[in-house]
């Protein structure tokens, strides 16, 4: 794919025009919330207004950075380790634990009063772990998922708030995809991975989470609602739905958004926005990010939003230019499109 062309013109100055008694935002300033108690600054202040989070997946390696770290801790009040809480990454032999990486972005994290949400529990990941692969019978991979979210759970029980216990377990088609647990044991390991994540941390949400479930009409999504729907008939223990949200660009959003998530906050659960980015750039990135945070606010069972990276540079496909800051960790105009559908100001937050 071709890069974009960086957001907006250069040498723009924008101005922001905030509601009531929310403040003023300058380019190089951060919004400070008055009388919200404990409150960050920026989206996560923003965010917190509205009875909601704001958080970005961070990478420990770049912790070093200090115009990374300025971003974090100026913009945004929650937090996942991007991809340290993986199968292979936490677990690459039996009984083997490394949390080093992870315990590093979650003590930054709380350092800062900020939130932490976990991604990558039972995920992929764990089919590209060879001791996992070799696992035989369903007794065996049973004892492995259930010992694999203990222990993992266990070390950071009271430190993470929510946890997406399993990640994109459907294929397109609306069926269990295939994987090490789905062919030893069935279908039925995901219940049991949310029964022993319940027993590892009474206290965490627990969530499912994929990507292409944000439009209610395709058979994935489908898929999903009624696994949720039957959880909570039966009592599994779910607490959260997270929508990925990987948008190639702005005209990806389904028209059907909104009424995704009112769907999934129908079942008695609560919404999360879990990895979102939207490729592009300008005017038409902005209105993307609007829309798409605006349709959270929207529906008051959706109770926040992370954005898979910091800066466009940090990005799983940077060459999309696909967040909210530019390599220098300037605000681009997809910022101030994500701060309206905040709605802390008018439709566009930056004059020209």
């Amino acid at each position: 794919m071709v890069k974009g062309p960086p957001g907006g013109k250069a040498g723009r100055r924008h101005r922001v025009l905030l509601a009531g008694a929310l403040g003023v935002l300058t380019l190089t300033g951060a919004i400070a919330v008055p009388g919200v108690a404990g409150a960050a600054t920026g989206l996560g202040a923003a965010a917190a207004a509205r009875g909601r989070y704001f958080g970005a997946a961070v990478q420990p390696a770049k912790l070093t950075d200090p115009v990374y770290t300025r971003v974090i801790d100026q913009e945004f009040n929650s937090v996942t380790p991007e991809n340290a809480l993986e199968w292979d990454a936490v677990e690459p032999a039996r009984n083997q634990f490394n949390f080093t990486a992870a315990d590093r972005v979650v003590d930054h994290a709380r350092s800062h009063g900020a939130g932490v949400r976990a991604r990558g529990l039972v995920s992929p990941s764990a089919n590209q772990v060879a001791w996992v692969t070799l696992l035989g019978t369903a007794d065996d991979a049973r004892v492995a998922l259930r010992n694999h979210i203990t222990v993992t759970m266990g070390h950071f029980r009271g430190q993470i708030k929510t946890w997406d216990v399993v990640s994109e377990a459907f294929s397109d088609n609306g069926v269990v995809r295939q994987s090490v647990f789905a062919n030893r044991v069935g279908p039925g390991y995901i219940e049991e991975a949310f029964r022993a994540a319940r027993a590892a941390d009474p206290g965490a949400r627990l969530c499912y989470n994929d990507f292409g479930i944000e439009d209610i009409g395709l058979a994935k999504t489908q898929a999903v609602y009624n696994l949720v729907r039957d959880f909570k008939t039966r009592g599994v223990p779910i607490d959260c739905v997270g929508l990925e949200s990987h948008f190639i660009s702005s005209t990806a959003i389904p028209s059907a958004y909104r009424q995704t998530i009112s769907a999934f906050a129908s079942l008695g659960v609560d919404v999360e926005i879990t990895e979102l980015d939207i490729g592009g750039s300008g005017t038409a990135q902005s209105d993307g990010y609007r829309r798409v945070v605006s349709a959270c606010v929207a529906v008051s069972r959706c109770t926040g939003i992370t954005v898979w990276g910091v800066r466009d540079s940090d990005s799983w496909r940077s060459n999309l230019t696909p967040l909210l800051f530019d390599a220098t960790g300037a605000r681009k105009p997809a910022y101030y499109g994500a701060l309206s559908g905040l709605r802390i100001c008018a439709r566009t937050c930056h004059l020209p």
